[in-house]
């Protein structure tokens, strides 16, 4: 589907020399009686790296149509895919750590994801604002050092790193923001 460069918008995902491209940046410029540019800066979803784009107004760009869908991650592969399962067909397929390498560390396995498809390939995983994980490895808190927003490295059960306030311990469960990794609270079952 076309649409006018004057109707994207951050977060639209477009298609251009055979790729899949977000657009992280959009700034439309109309420099005084001059013809209005539109300067896009843009990702690729298949390989990561950054793209600049200049636009005219009337030039017209290819919408790509993405399909999200309920899955399950599965496990970890010795080759470093990450293999899902659809929740609707039981399909599996997997997804190279290159391309969601940087996630998976706040996903336990058999847990639920939203991952994003274009056409029948997957494309993408789809993270929970915050997740919630077992402490299995911590510092022990020092006594005395207690001043305001002392932390300390913890490791939770998928081996991620994180920091944690001092009281924090091991076998815990602890609430993190999977955009940042930041420790958000203490969770009691």
């Amino acid at each position: 589907m076309g649409v006018k460069a004057t109707e994207l918008r951050k977060g639209t995902v477009i298609e251009q020399d055979k790729d899949l491209w977000l657009i992280t940046e959009y700034m439309h410029h109309t420099p005084g009686n001059l013809r209005a540019i539109i300067h896009v800066k843009m990702k690729s979803l298949r390989t990561g790296s950054m793209r600049d784009l200049r636009l005219g107004s009337g030039d017209v760009l290819e919408v790509a149509f993405l399909d999200k869908r309920n899955c399950e991650y599965l496990y970890k592969e010795n080759a470093g895919g990450y293999v899902f399962m659809d929740n609707e067909s039981y399909e599996q397929f997997t997804l190279p750590e290159e391309l969601i390498g940087e996630k998976m560390p706040y996903v336990k396995e058999n847990t639920g994801c939203l991952v994003t498809f274009h056409g029948t390939s997957p494309i993408g995983v789809e993270l929970p604002a915050a997740v919630v994980l077992t402490v299995i490895e911590a510092d022990p808190a020092v006594r005395g050092n207690t001043a305001t927003n002392v932390k300390k490295d913890a490791v939770v059960e998928t081996g991620l790193k994180i920091r944690v306030p001092i009281f924090i311990s091991k076998g815990e469960k602890v609430k993190i923001r999977t955009e940042d990794g930041e420790f958000l609270g203490r969770v009691n079952d």
